[in-house]
């Protein structure tokens, strides 16, 4: 670093000299214990690229000792069955972009249509090719988990796809041995558009789609902000709400070995206490 020297003329400047001057660099050392962030769990979030609202719905839900961390990966518009495949080759890369190098404590693929078109399995085994042994969920796991809890058997559907869409997701759940007694859907293509339906339309939709014989209802979709009106949805039916985050936020809680309760989001997040001891 050098600075330059002028002396001051009535008209002008008069160079005289150069000063040379060593710059300080230093250590220093911090004071306090290095502090652990997110001490109750680190969560990898794969999100698709075009949704909107799985961060924001995870960390709504998640209490403040619990802390996400996301990738995204690629897919195609409009919503198909064949597009939602195409993502599959993606997803191990995906996975290994979330804080390399650091244990994570649990991953979850933020897609319901994608694990669907994808599969269950195939989903573990990609996100396993570059981070092995992390416990991994998905949308469709957490809900069959959160069903089991409710002993549902018999359920509807409801979600934003169109009707090609749904009835891969029927057949899925009845493979499950769940028997689906209707689904009913908003018809969009698009994932992102699907993001702007208002959750009171989600909550009337919900409402007048639930089947009157139904032990739940199940509402589809990582992009709906389903979570925002669950609890509404509730009282207006009188039986339990499960929504894709909210199932994949109460399961990644059980993977992560959270033992309270989460309220304010329905009542599958007050079960979480009880999922961990098996009752």
């Amino acid at each position: 670093m050098y600075r330059l020297y002028y002396n001051k003329k009535a008209c002008g400047q008069q160079f005289v000299g150069v000063e040379n001057l060593i710059m300080r660099i230093e250590s220093v050392a911090h004071r306090q214990p290095l502090e652990t962030l997110a001490p109750a769990g680190r969560i990898g979030v794969i999100a698709l690229a075009t949704d909107f609202n799985i961060e924001q719905d995870l960390r709504r839900i998640y209490p403040e000792s619990v802390e996400i961390f996301t990738s995204r990966v690629r897919n195609t518009n409009p919503l198909t069955i064949e597009n939602l495949r195409s993502m599959a080759p993606g997803i191990g890369a995906a996975a290994d972009t979330i804080l390399p190098g650091t244990e994570l404590d649990a991953m979850i693929y933020a897609c319901t249509s994608g694990t669907v078109a994808i599969g269950i399995e195939r989903i573990t085994e990609l996100v396993h090719q570059t981070r092995p042994g992390v416990p991994v969920t998905n949308p469709v796991t957490a809900a069959l988990a959160a069903f089991e809890q409710f002993e549902a058997r018999r359920i509807s559907i409801l979600t934003p796809y169109t009707q090609a869409v749904n009835e891969g997701v029927a057949e899925l759940f009845e493979s499950k041995g769940l028997e689906v007694l209707n689904i009913a859907g908003f018809d969009f293509e698009d994932d992102t558009a699907m993001t702007f339906i208002s959750p009171q339309d989600i909550a009337d939709a919900a409402v007048d789609a639930c089947d009157p014989a139904a032990d739940l209802l199940f509402v589809s979709c990582t992009a709906l902000r389903a979570s925002l009106v669950i609890e509404q949805i509730e009282q207006r039916l009188g039986k339990p709400v499960v929504s894709s985050n909210q199932a994949l936020a109460w399961h990644s809680l059980q993977l992560v070995n959270y033992p309270e309760t989460v309220p304010g989001f329905g009542s599958l997040l007050s079960r979480i206490a009880s999922a961990r001891s098996g009752a």
